[in-house]
This record gives C-alpha cells, structure tokens and sequence, in this order.
C-alpha cells in the first residue's frame, strides 16, 4: 500500500527521530496500512524509549542508528519532525541520494485527508480530549482510529505504545499541533477548538493557523467560553456559555461531574479546565451519533493519558502528581488542580527548551507569583536540553529570582539528586508534590525517583 503525501505515491518511509511521541503515532499508523517503516533516533539506546523501541520492532518497523546508512535502502520520502535540524547524518544521506524529505505534518495530512477525520486543537489540553474523543467513540461502537502525542492508558493496557490505533471504521482523531504552524496544513472533517493562550505563537499568530484551519473544516466546534476564539464562526459550540452547556455542575473534585438533558456525566478527574475538556469531547461525540447514556458510562469509565495529571496517594500521606504542563496556562491549570486536594503545594517545574523559556519568560513568572500560595514551594529543575543549536542565555535560575521578589519560595536545584533531597526535606503528610514539565522521556523515572524517596 501507499500513502499519497505531497502528490507522490510513498510506500517506504524512513522516520528521523521515530522515538518521539509524534513520529511514533504516524509510524505505527504508516505500519499497519502497510507501508514499510524505517526510523532512528538519537535516543535509541536510552533505557526512557525502551517500551517504544521494543513496540515499534515488534511491528515491523525496522530501526537503525542515526547515522543515514538506512535512508539510502530504497526508501521513497525522509520523514522529519521540526526538531530535526540540517546537521542530521540522516538529512544530509537524504540530500545526497535524492530522497524527498517531508515533514511529519506532510503524512499527517495524506492520513487526514483518506478519512473522515476529527482534528483537535488549541493550546492546552489536546492530547487529553483527543482520548477522550477516542475512547467515547469507541466505547459507543464507532471504531475509531487514532494519531496522538500521548500514550492513552486503555491503550497501553492493551500493549500497544498508546499513541495510536488503527480502527475498523472510516473516522480517525488526530491532534492538530499548532506549535510549528503545521496544523494549517490539514483539511479533516470536523475541528474542535479548545482555548488559545500564548504558548510556542503570539495569540494572533495562532487563531490566524485556527482561522485557516476552520475554513478548511466541515465542521468546526469552538469553546464558548473563549472570547478569542468567536472569531472562528463555528457551527457548534460548547461551554457554560455554548450549545453544548451542563444544566447543573454537580462537581469539579476529586471528579468533575454535570447534569445534562436528564443524563450524569461524571469524569475521574478534577477541576475546571476538565470540565471544559469534557465538555468538548462529549460536543464532538454527540454530532458523531453517539447518544448520552452511552457517553456517560463513558466518561465514567475514562482512564486517562499518561502524565496528564496521574496522582499517587503514597502510604506516608503525600500525594504525588506527574503532568505534562509545561506553557504558563497549562501550569496554571494543574496548580489549581492540585490546590483542590491539599492546601501546600510542591511544585516542581522543568522547563523545556531556551527558546520557548525565553519567549514565555515574563508569562511564567507573573504565573508563578499569582498562583502558587504562601505555603508552596517551586523547585525549577535546570532548562531541558534536547540537543542542536540553541541560544542558552536564559536559566532557571533566572526565573527563580524573579518570582522570589514576588515573595513566592522558589528553589532551584542544580540536579535530580539535589532536587530528590530537598523534596524529602521538605514534604510532610498532606501535601501534594507536582511533577511538571514535556518532551524529556526521563521525567516519569525522576517521579518514580521522588515516590521511592518519600516512602523510604
């Protein structure tokens, strides 16, 4: 089989950085239409992509060291994410044999445009909504495929990686990343737009992709409860203010639960923004056919995304939490969250990237003094650094300071060890420690880290 990308018949694909959490949904998507997957990564020997690595082999994908040897064994396209630079062994193989090179968004859009596909987008919550639309369609018996940047938990307890599906039926949810401006690019059926904050774009700079994105929608959806988005001129809305509206909130902690047209929906997860996120995917189901009751056992039985607010109530009386936040709002968000279990919290964040520290800098420390309590203490960990070329002109312990002269207690640890240390220091039962921050694989064994700790 072949996927059209770009106008050219493509049967052998080579992923660079196939690891990532992206490249590795289309992948597995690619595989199990048949076509012949290659990929390597940076990262192939790191014990954090194991799972993946082992998953992906175990498909069909056939993986190789980055070092461009596999893009020249008749591979039709080179298929790069926006963190792949011009330096990369596997782009300068492709360029000297002639190999098309496309983006990932490229694929994406031939998968998008050969199914009746929902697209989700918006600043925050993405990866969360697009489960639940996955997993409300499919407990409702409409089969969907999936293409995500998370790893959904019924998934992987399936034994699959998590972050995509293959279906029996024509519908395909897919999260339409406006990071890198790419979203533009896709032409589905239905699009749901959740917020827009400043985050990776200026605000304009994103409802101007949204705006694009709409148009090239049949269907597009939009959160009522967000001026921003009015815009947009939706056929449907949702929100206290949408279409899509509960009658009567009944909950936002420990679950979010609302009453709707005589039907419970209940969520296992808590606060505000939930109630938003659930809001949006039961909107999308219902004008995919799905009826409330159905919906409702549902959103009951949800089981969530991986280090999208996962809690662990640990036996000494602490709780810990590991979320992916990582923008000012997402951060805001889950502290609200975790603020609704326990009065002190312990924040850690670890920022990702200089660039985007930098350009969301003042955000994050007006954030940080607005949100976190007199009681809280924020550790930031060092800025993650993935590799490649980049301006290291800013720090944590930049940040750290200036939300100090807010008054707010913020400790900026120079390593793990340091910051395991300081958090046995200072945890006492009843509070919550908050694991934040995106793209590095190695959190989820820091937050295992920390667990270990605190029982010790």
């Amino acid at each position: 089989m072949s996927l059209l990308i770009n106008g050219t018949a493509c049967s052998r694909l080579h992923f660079a950085g196939i690891l990532g959490s992206g490249m590795s949904a289309i992948a597995q998507y690619c595989a199990w239409n048949g076509i012949a997957v290659t990929g390597s990564d940076r990262l192939l020997d790191s014990p954090d992509v194991r799972d993946a690595r082992d998953k992906l082999a175990a498909l069909g994908c056939l993986l190789f060291a980055q070092d461009g040897s596999a893009v020249r064994r008749g591979t039709d396209a080179l298929v790069v994410s926006t963190a792949i630079e011009e330096t990369n062994p596997d782009v300068a193989a492709a360029r000297s044999a002639g190999v098309p090179i496309v983006h990932r968004s490229d694929v994406l859009a031939a998968a998008v445009e050969s199914k009746t596909t929902v697209a989700v987008a918006g600043t925050s919550g993405k990866s969360t909504v697009t489960a639940m639309i996955w997993e409300f369609l499919d407990a409702c018996g409409k089969s969907p495929s999936l293409i995500s940047g998370a790893g959904l938990v019924r998934l992987e307890k399936r034994g699959l990686i998590g972050n995509a599906f293959k279906g029996d039926s024509d519908i395909l949810v897919i999260e339409a990343d406006e990071s890198d401006g790419t979203c533009a690019k896709y032409k589905p059926y239905l699009t749901v737009f959740l917020n827009v904050s400043k985050d990776h774009k200026p605000v304009a700079e994103t409802l101007a992709l949204f705006s694009t994105l709409a148009r090239q929608s049949s269907v597009a959806v939009t959160n009522a409860d967000d001026p921003l988005l009015l815009p947009l001129g939706a056929a449907r809305s949702f929100g206290m203010a949408g279409d899509f509206a509960p009658d009567k909130v009944l909950s936002v902690a420990p679950d979010v639960s609302f009453l709707r047209a005589g039907v419970t929906y209940s969520l296992p997860l808590p606060g505000v923004h939930n109630l938003s996120n659930l809001l949006a995917a039961l909107c999308v189901c219902d004008l995919l056919g799905c009826d409330g009751p159905g919906l409702s056992r549902a959103a009951a039985g949800y089981l969530g995304v991986q280090r999208r607010f996962s809690v662990a109530q640990l036996a000494c009386g602490i709780r810990v939490i590991d979320d992916y936040a990582h923008n000012p709002e997402k951060i805001r968000a889950a502290l609200a969250a975790a603020h609704l279990f326990s009065g002190r919290v312990l924040a850690v964040f670890q920022p990702h990237g200089f660039g985007p520290t930098r350009f969301l800098k003042d955000e994050f420390v007006a954030m940080f003094a607005r949100e976190l309590t007199k009681g809280d203490v924020l550790f930031l960990l060092p800025i993650y650094y993935a590799g490649g070329t980049a301006q290291k002109d800013i720090s944590s312990d930049e940040i750290a300071g200036l939300v100090r002269t807010a008054g707010r207690t913020v400790i900026a640890p120079h390593d793990r060890g340091e910051l395991v240390a300081l958090i046995k220091q200072h945890a006492a039962p009843g509070d919550t420690v908050l694991m934040m921050g995106a793209r590095d694989p190695s959190l989820p064994r820091l937050v295992e880290e920390i667990k270990k700790k605190l029982e010790s």
